[in-house]
C-alpha cells in the first residue's frame, strides 16, 4: 500500500503535469507575471464555470474575504454576524477592520451557521452575516438571505471550503455555492478542492458596481496608473498561479467526484456503526464536495483515536479544536458559553480523516478498519 497523504498534492500533480508544465512555460516565455492574460483568461473561465457575472482574483481567501467587506463599505463598529467553529480567518478580517465580530452557534447536523442563533443576535448594529460553506457543503442560504432581507443586512458566502458545491432552493432551482449572497470569497490555498501551487484567492458577485470598487481596491485602489479613487490594497493572484488553475478548473468536477466517490466508501464502512457520526448531506449531486470528511466520534476518546492513527501511518486532522469565542484573540464578555452548546460539543468529537483525489480503495479499508476497530474496542 501507498503512503496514506491528507492530501496528496504530488499525485495529483502526475496526472495533469504535462498541462500544467507548458501553461507556466507560456507564462515564463511572456514575462506577463501580474495580470498576464492568463489571469484574465482565468477569471473569465471561474465566471462561466459558477454562473456568476463578476471574479476578480486576488492573492489569497484571507484577503479575499477582507476585500469584499471593505467593497461593501462597512464602518468600524459595524456588527457582522458569523459562525463559532470555523477558521480564524473568517473573524480575523471583521477585526482587522474594527468592524465587530458577533459569533454564533452552528447547526449540530450540518456544522454550519445556526440560522436561529443568527436571528437571535441580529441588533440595530448588524450589517452583514458571514456564512461559512464548511467542509464543503453550503449553509442554509435560503433562510439566510430571507433574513437578510428581512433586515436589510449584506450576505457574504465564505467559499473557501465548497468550490463546485450546488445549492437547492425549496423550488427545485440549483445555483452553485458563492453565487448567492451579495458576495463572496474563496481561497486556492494548495490543498483546497481547487487550489494553486502557492497562494491564492477570489471575489465573487452579480453586483456591477460592488465588481467595480473591488477591482479598485485590488489594485492599490487604482483604475487609471497612479490614480487612487479608493482605499485600496495590494492583492493580486499572479499570472503563474492563474495558469496552474485555469488547468486544475477544467478538472474540478472530476476531482469533486473523486472525492464523493471517496465519502461514499468512508460512508459504507462506517454504516451502522453507533460511535460514529458520518457526514450529512443532501441527497443532490455535489450537495457536499468534501473538502474534509469530518466524523463525530462518540462513546469514545478523540485525541486518542487521532495518536492512534498517527502512530499507524494514518494522517488526520481536528478542524477544529478551540471555539473561536474562546481563543485570547477574540474573547469578548458578551459571550455565554450557553449560547454555544453545538461547538463546545464538536471540538471535543470531531475528527478529519484523508480526504483527496488520489485515495484508493486499499488505502481506505485500512483507515476505516483502524477507525472502526479502536472504538470499538
Amino acid at each position: 500500500m501507498k503512503k496514506i497523504q491528507m492530501v496528496d498534492l504530488k499525485g495529483q500533480y502526475s496526472k495533469i503535469k504535462e498541462a500544467v508544465d507548458d501553461s507556466v512555460l507560456e507564462v515564463l516565455d511572456s514575462t506577463a507575471y501580474i495580470n498576464g492574460p492568463k489571469v484574465h483568461e482565468f477569471q473569465k473561465n471561474l465566471e462561466h464555470y459558477l454562473g456568476v457575472k463578476h471574479v476578480i482574483p486576488c492573492a489569497n481567501g484571507t484577503d479575499a474575504l477582507q476585500i469584499a467587506m471593505m467593497g461593501l463599505g462597512l464602518k468600524p463598529g459595524d456588527e457582522v454576524i458569523t459562525a463559532d467553529f470555523t477558521f480564524a480567518a473568517t473573524v480575523e478580517v471583521i477585526a482587522l477592520l474594527q468592524l465587530t465580530p458577533v459569533l454564533v452557534d452552528v447547526d449540530p447536523v450540518t456544522f454550519n451557521i445556526d440560522v436561529d442563533a443568527v436571528k437571535k443576535a441580529i441588533t440595530p448594529k448588524t450589517k452583514a452575516i458571514v456564512p461559512v460553506h464548511l467542509f464543503g457543503m453550503c449553509a442554509n442560504m435560503e433562510a439566510i438571505m430571507s433574513i437578510a432581507e428581512d433586515h436589510n443586512l449584506y450576505v457574504i458566502e465564505d467559499n473557501a471550503q465548497a468550490i463546485g458545491s450546488n445549492y437547492t432552493y425549496s423550488d427545485g432551482r440549483k445555483v452553485k455555492a458563492g453565487t448567492i449572497g451579495h458576495v463572496a470569497s474563496t481561497s486556492f490555498f494548495p490543498s483546497k478542492n481547487l487550489g494553486c501551487y502557492g497562494d491564492g484567492g477570489a471575489i465573487f458577485t452579480n453586483n456591477d458596481d460592488l465588481a467595480h470598487t473591488i477591482r479598485g481596491i485590488v489594485n492599490h485602489g487604482m483604475y487609471e496608473r497612479y490614480h487612487h479613487d479608493v482605499v485600496g490594497v495590494n492583492s493580486r493572484l499572479d499570472s503563474i498561479q492563474a495558469a496552474i488553475l485555469d488547468i486544475k478548473l477544467k478538472n474540478l468536477d472530476s476531482y469533486n467526484k473523486a472525492r464523493l466517490k471517496a465519502a461514499n466508501a468512508y460512508d459504507d464502512a462506517f454504516k451502522g456503526n453507533e460511535n460514529i457520526v458520518t457526514p450529512f448531506r443532501e441527497p443532490i449531486e455535489n450537495s457536499h464536495v468534501f473538502h474534509q470528511y469530518t466524523l463525530r466520534i462518540l462513546n469514545s476518546d478523540r485525541d486518542a483515536l487521532v495518536k492512534h492513527l498517527n502512530e499507524q501511518g494514518i494522517p488526520c486532522g481536528v478542524y477544529y479544536p478551540i471555539p473561536l469565542h474562546r481563543q485570547k484573540a477574540y474573547q469578548d464578555s458578551r459571550y455565554n458559553e450557553a449560547d454555544f452548546k453545538v461547538t463546545n460539543q464538536l471540538v471535543k468529537e470531531v475528527i478529519s480523516l484523508p480526504m483527496h483525489t488520489e485515495l484508493d480503495d486499499e488505502q481506505i479499508e485500512f483507515i476505516t478498519s483502524t477507525v472502526i476497530k479502536f472504538v470499538n474496542s
